[in-house]
């Protein structure tokens, strides 16, 4: 291929605990495009893409894709070929980096995680604002001793699957890192620099001694601060919107995902997977590198 100008190339993406991406399904899609299709390999049986030559419209490749693939527990991202590799990659932490809510594993020590839950996921779906929800939430853990935070990271919270290599290669290969949530600093300080960010930004819990307040710090990091953060960034490195990519699984995120080059909703509410650039349902958080044409001998595990 001499030119990945005007080119489009769609990424398919298998879980690597289940990788089913054989030849056969990466020729059925080829096929279905009904053009001249350049395939290659990203991960044997869990990635490849399939190159198309302009004028193409991403929304009905992956339309078409989707529907020969029905059935099949594949992602797919379509993208412009050219502008795929990002320097700037902003997270969501609960149930996006983790596979947990950290308030809600608070709120289970004082026999409200039912409760908490609840509100927490009207809040995600976007039927409730996310601001006065968490005040809510964070009021029912008044008197919560703050050392329950430090059990809960260690016997609680698992990290999300492929996260670590996705920020690890990033920086890696020059990418600047961002852990933004919606949570708590007591959290993201600690699971951001074990997954290897370059930095956290979240909400602050007012502390009453050695035991929460039931309070949180104004202003809170919501939807606007996530926003915010993702434009700061940019300005500050001084890149191009398409340079940029977000990922998240709420109704919070929507501003970031739309805002990045590309924003992926991670296993995400239906309203979120629906607006957001790109969705991953199936694969873990490696497809986002492999999303960015990184091959599997190139992704890094160790500590940068």
């Amino acid at each position: 291929m001499a030119s990945s100008q005007n080119f489009l190339v769609a990424t398919l993406i298998a879980n690597p605990s289940r990788p089913v991406l054989t030849d056969e399904i990466v020729a059925v899609a080829a096929r279905s495009l009904g053009q001249e299709t350049e395939r290659s390999v990203l991960a044997r049986g869990i990635a490849a893409d399939l190159i198309v030559p302009a004028p193409a419209d991403a929304k009905a490749i992956e339309g078409t894709l989707r529907r020969a693939l029905v059935g099949q527990p594949v992602d797919i991202v379509v993208q412009p070929l050219e502008t795929r590799r990002k320097r700037l990659f902003l997270a969501d932490m609960d149930s996006t980096m983790i596979g947990q809510e950290c308030i809600d594993e608070l709120a289970d020590y004082v026999g409200l995680k039912k409760e908490v839950s609840e509100i927490t996921e009207r809040a995600m779906r976007g039927e409730i604002a996310f601001e006065p929800a968490l005040r809510e939430r964070v009021a029912l853990l008044k008197n919560l001793p703050v050392d329950v935070v430090d059990e809960i990271i260690e016997k609680r919270i698992t990290l999300t699957p492929g996260g670590r290599a996705l920020v690890q290669t990033m920086r890696a290969n020059g990418a600047y890192t961002c852990l933004v949530s919606g949570g708590f600093t007591l959290f993201t300080g600690p699971i951001g620099a074990k997954i290897g960010f370059n930095e956290h930004r979240s909400n602050h819990l007012i502390l009453d001694g050695e035991k929460l307040a039931g309070m949180v710090d104004e202003p809170i990091l919501g939807r606007e601060a996530k926003l915010a953060t993702l434009i700061e960034l940019r300005t500050r490195f001084g890149l191009a919107h398409h340079e940029t990519m977000a990922v998240g699984d709420g109704a919070n995120d929507l501003a970031m995902l739309g805002e990045a080059g590309l924003g992926v909703a991670f296993r995400a509410k239906p309203a979120v997977a629906a607006a957001a650039h790109a969705r991953i349902d199936h694969a873990d958080l490696s497809a986002l590198l492999y999303v960015q044409g990184y091959r599997s001998d190139e992704i890094v595990t160790a500590p940068v």
